[in-house]
C-alpha cells in the first residue's frame, strides 16, 4: 500500500511540476518584426533593441554568467567582435539575472558588448526563451538574428556554444551577399 500511496504522489508531483518545466511562451516566427523592448545593460543603462535599428542584431538568451557554457559562448562572441562590426552587427545578450551580475562577469570575462538584465523574465518569456524549472527561471540557450529593418531572419534553438559565433557569422555572411 505505501508503495502504491508513494507512486501516486510521484505521479501527481511530475504531473503538476513537468508543465512549468516545458511550457514557454510561442518563439516570435521568422519574418515578423522582433519584439521591442528597454532593459537595462551591466552599466545600468537602459537599452531598447529599436535604437539598433539599420544594424543587425544578435540577440542571444543565455541561462546564467559565470558558467561554463555560457563563458565561452560569450568569449566567442567577444573574440569575434570585429568581424561583427564589419557586418554592421551588434551583439546583445540577455538573461534573468541583475546588471550587477552582469557587470561582474563582463568585467572577469573582458567582455565589451552589452549584456541584459531581463530580471522580470518578460523579455525572454515573450522570445519563448524561459525555462522554469519550479525552484528557478532561466534563460534557454536561444538566439535570434534580426536584420536591420528588425525583422527576425534566423532562429537557433539548439545553440552549441562551442561554435555558435562561427555559426552566427556564416548565416550573416550568406544573407548579406
Amino acid at each position: 500500500m505505501r508503495k502504491v500511496l508513494g507512486t501516486v504522489i510521484l505521479i501527481a508531483a511530475v504531473a503538476l511540476i513537468a508543465p512549468r518545466i516545458t511550457r514557454a511562451a510561442a518563439v516570435p516566427a521568422v519574418g515578423t518584426t522582433a519584439p521591442d523592448f528597454t532593459l537595462n545593460s551591466q552599466d545600468g543603462k537602459p537599452i531598447t533593441l529599436s535604437q539598433y535599428r539599420g544594424k543587425w542584431v544578435v540577440l542571444y538568451f543565455y541561462p546564467k554568467d559565470m558558467t561554463s557554457g555560457c563563458t565561452i559562448e560569450a568569449h566567442n562572441f567577444q573574440r569575434d567582435q570585429a568581424k561583427y562590426d564589419a557586418k554592421n552587427a551588434v551583439v546583445l545578450g540577455v538573461s534573468v539575472q541583475d546588471s550587477q551580475m552582469h557587470q561582474q562577469f563582463c568585467t572577469k570575462e573582458g567582455l565589451t558588448f552589452k549584456l541584459l538584465a531581463d530580471t522580470d523574465d518578460k523579455v525572454t518569456e515573450e522570445y519563448g526563451s524561459l525555462k522554469n524549472y519550479g525552484v528557478a527561471k532561466l534563460a534557454a540557450r536561444h538566439t535570434f538574428l534580426i536584420d536591420p529593418q528588425g525583422k527576425i531572419v534566423k532562429e537557433y534553438m539548439d545553440v552549441d556554444p562551442n561554435n555558435h559565433s562561427e555559426q552566427v557569422l556564416a548565416e550573416l555572411t550568406a544573407l548579406q551577399k
